[in-house]
């Protein structure tokens, strides 16, 4: 029988004959079922706390503020004192400031020097401007028909003692930072930072130290951009090394990694190809959540499990594996460590670019705002260009059904500090 050869389709990224590829949407949300925390739980210092995970909400140790202060300088007093038109109140001797309080009464009818953050004194409720009034030794004047209150911050209008701040998976902030410290937190409970591991596989992949490279090897470019990206989303980044195309070896790296690590982050080898060996190991010793996933770049992508540690097998090009790390990595890292599901927030903004697109695949575009605020994309789209998502400063997103794109349509974009890039 002679056989005969398909029809060219000139597109590697075309879907072959009799296989359906797993949409985006529906990749994301197996992976999400699948997934549970891993992360073990801690007690740290506030001090240390910047970038981790709440494990437990804490409760303010006292009340913010403390007690009822002024909320600028001026004069205070109780606003029954007040009489209907001007107002001319004596000046009580002394003053409060901002950790010298006023301990004696104020009496009614009088007014009393006050200071921003000084506590009111017994028998103030109100406090005057300064800029607002005339005064001299003895006494202060001024036009106003002030409200009770006016100027003053009272105890506990921020927080109350006892009241949990900060939700459960919430990445602890600066200004997080001031709000515990602002009632008196000093510990914090957190989940731990995951291990995650990243492995580069490929009989052409070399260190970038080596520098006995021949014209058919390329240096490990993946390594550490993949292990940036990880210790930019709080997590502690493992090098596994370089393994090269054999399944013995392979099996041997990941097989010993699980021991050591929280997940296993890879690239390279994913497809299904006789050279694709991490494929052919989380075949055999784990078990796969999903691949053959519709998206461009980065079609060749495993998810799965391996003697229990969470395993992402990404493409070996730098560009598809960028794309894969932060649409399926970050998700279900941050899932793992506490933090929730994170979907990217996205704005819809002007086109400045055109494009034709096969339906059936989301696809992911470099690109960048320009000086009129619209997005242009990358003149390339071949998945080896590295030089285009250092180019970049986000993605375009185009759904599965778009087809076209013309200059000046609304498209979806995502910027890559959205990302953690």
């Amino acid at each position: 029988m002679i056989l005969k050869p398909p029809k060219l389709t000139n597109n590697c990224f075309s879907l072959p004959r009799g296989v359906n590829w797993m949409p985006v949407s529906e990749a994301l949300s197996k992976l999400k079922k699948s997934l549970e925390i891993i992360a073990q739980v801690e007690e740290i210092l506030v001090d240390e706390a910047n970038g981790r995970i709440l494990s437990k909400s804490p409760k303010a140790i006292r009340s913010s503020p403390p007690v009822s202060n002024s909320a600028v300088d001026g004069f205070g007093f109780a606003h029954s004192s007040l009489t209907p038109g001007k107002q001319t109140l004596k000046l009580q001797k002394g003053f409060s400031a901002a950790g010298i309080p006023f301990n004696s009464k104020v009496k009614p009818g009088y007014a009393i020097k006050i200071f921003t953050g000084a506590p009111l004194p017994t028998g103030v409720d109100t406090v005057v401007l300064k800029e607002d009034t005339n005064f001299n030794d003895l006494e202060v004047a001024f036009s106003s028909s002030l409200r009770i209150g006016s100027n003053t911050r009272r105890q506990g209008e921020d927080i109350n003692k006892g009241k949990k701040i900060l939700e459960v998976g919430s990445t602890i902030r600066p200004p997080d930072l001031a709000l515990l410290k602002s009632v008196g937190v000093n510990t914090v409970s957190v989940y731990k930072k995951l291990k995650v591991g990243v492995l580069s596989t490929g009989n052409e992949i070399v260190s970038s130290f080596n520098k006995n490279i021949s014209e058919f090897q390329i240096y490990d470019s993946n390594k550490l951009m993949l292990m940036t990206l990880v210790s930019n989303w709080g997590f502690e980044a493992i090098d596994l090394g370089i393994v090269q195309d054999n399944k013995k070896e392979v099996q041997k790296r990941i097989l010993s990694a699980s021991k050591s690590v929280d997940v296993i982050l890879s690239t390279g080898g994913a497809s299904a190809s006789d050279e694709d060996y991490i494929s052919k190991v989380m075949n055999e010793f784990g078990s796969v959540t999903s691949w053959r996933v519709a998206i461009k770049p980065g079609r060749p992508i495993i998810m799965g499990v391996i003697h229990g540690v969470p395993l992402f097998g990404l493409p070996g090009n730098s560009v598809a594996a960028f794309v894969c790390a932060v649409i399926f990595t970050r998700p279900a890292l941050l899932f793992m460590s506490g933090a929730g599901w994170h979907t990217p927030p996205s704005f819809i903004t002007s086109s400045a670019f055109s494009k034709k697109k096969k339906q059936g695949r989301r696809e992911f575009l470099r690109a960048r705002v320009d000086k009129q605020n619209n997005v242009e994309v990358y003149h390339s789209e071949g998945s080896g260009k590295i030089n285009s998502i250092s180019w970049a400063n986000g993605l375009v997103d185009l759904s599965a059904e778009t087809t076209q794109v013309s200059v000046g349509d609304p498209i979806k974009f995502i910027p890559f500090s959205v990302l953690g890039v």
